[in-house]
């Protein structure tokens, strides 16, 4: 789809772009750029590059100003949710933003408009290139109109607990985290998994659940509850 409408989209966005290249570039999916080399359209890889960091950052201020007595572990908790692939999926969805996207004619065939990772990753480019054209104030404004309500009530029960408890490890270098299966039980249509997660080779937590999934999400929130109790207890 190489003609699309950029004023629909600005509106829904409640922004319209002095440079609209930079939206331009923010829709364009590198199987695009690469049929397109010729004409010299850059794909949104260094976009989404950017807007995983200015989409992080804004949402922790978020949270910061929403939640002035929340411990940094649950607010980290809380971050991940919010900026977790199916989260920003929903939220491209939202803008419609498939529709606008430039694909190339294999992505296009193959349903690239619906694919998660690339509504995900387009929202993230979108941010940046609102970044880049207005500054903080605009981008921050449409986080919070979007996120704002999800955060307000504190997120869902679908945290990603694993990508939560490996940011805060990954704040001290050196650290590393693994997941072992200690013990499955149970007929095979009714199996039951239980996972330790080590924190350094050492035990910090242990979860069980239907499959290898869920009993990892189980460990790594028992982990990141250890490692709240313990930060409150020094």
């Amino acid at each position: 789809m190489e003609s699309f409408n950029l004023d629909k989209l600005q509106s829904k966005l409640a922004y319209s772009f002095k440079d609209q290249t930079l939206l331009r570039t923010a829709l364009t999916h590198s199987s695009y750029a690469n049929e397109k080399k010729d004409a010299g359209f850059p794909s949104n890889e260094r976009f989404e590059f950017l807007g995983d960091s200015v989409l992080g950052m804004m949402v922790a201020e978020l949270i910061f100003r929403l939640y002035p007595d929340m411990a940094e572990g649950r607010m980290t908790r809380l971050r991940a949710e919010l900026v977790c692939e199916k989260s920003l999926t929903d939220l491209a969805r939202e803008l419609e933003l498939g529709s606008f996207l430039l694909l190339g004619r294999g992505e296009e065939k193959g349903g690239g408009r619906n694919r998660p990772s690339i509504l995900a990753d387009a929202f993230e480019a979108v941010i940046a290139s609102m970044y880049l054209d207005g500054g903080f104030v605009p981008a921050a404004e449409l986080i919070s109109k979007m996120l704002g309500p999800k955060a307000s009530c504190g997120g869902s029960d679908s945290t990603d607990y694993k990508t939560a408890l490996q940011e805060i490890i990954q704040e001290i270098p050196g650290r590393s985290l693994t997941y072992h299966i200690i013990d499955e039980s149970g007929p095979d249509h009714q199996k039951v998994f239980t996972v330790e997660v080590c924190l350094n080779g050492a035990v910090i937590g242990l979860g069980s659940g239907s499959n290898k999934k869920e009993a990892e999400q189980a460990a790594a929130k028992a982990g990141l509850e250890g490692l709240t109790r313990n930060q409150k207890n020094t």
